[in-house]
């Protein structure tokens, strides 16, 4: 295992919280174990890992993207993720007012929606 690699899976269970990427990596078959290498190591053991902005600015910047970009899916791992990145509500908020301003209201509608979805179920789990 590269350092970069296990930069990565620090960062991510960081990120993530361990019971996500046990999850993950159960699921990890010889099928995708080198897509899962690459995203440990370039998104988690590169990106992630910079401390050129804070993760909290990093949660709003990949919220933004995602939406921006119509990759609803990720949405809500990453709005569980706020709770460990320091990102609040208000922060997710703006970062999605971006989205409806420079990609479109549907796209914004639509990762708010999955946003207060989520939100709901991380307070039910409290």
């Amino acid at each position: 295992m590269s350092e970069r690699h296990q930069a990565g899976m620090k960062v991510r269970r960081e990120v993530l919280g361990d019971a996500h990427v046990d999850r993950a990596e159960a699921a990890k078959s010889d099928f995708d174990a080198p897509f899962q290498e690459l995203i440990t190591e370039a998104a988690w053991g590169t990106v992630w890992a910079s401390d050129a902005i804070s993760r909290r600015e990093r949660s709003m910047l990949t919220l933004a993207l995602l939406a921006a970009t119509g990759n609803f899916e990720e949405i809500p791992m990453h709005i569980r993720a706020t709770s460990r990145t320091g990102a609040s509500r208000r922060d997710v908020i703006e970062a999605f007012q971006h989205v409806a301003i420079y990609a479109g209201v549907p796209k914004a509608n639509h990762a708010i929606r999955l946003a207060r979805q989520t939100f709901a179920e991380m307070e039910e789990n409290q």
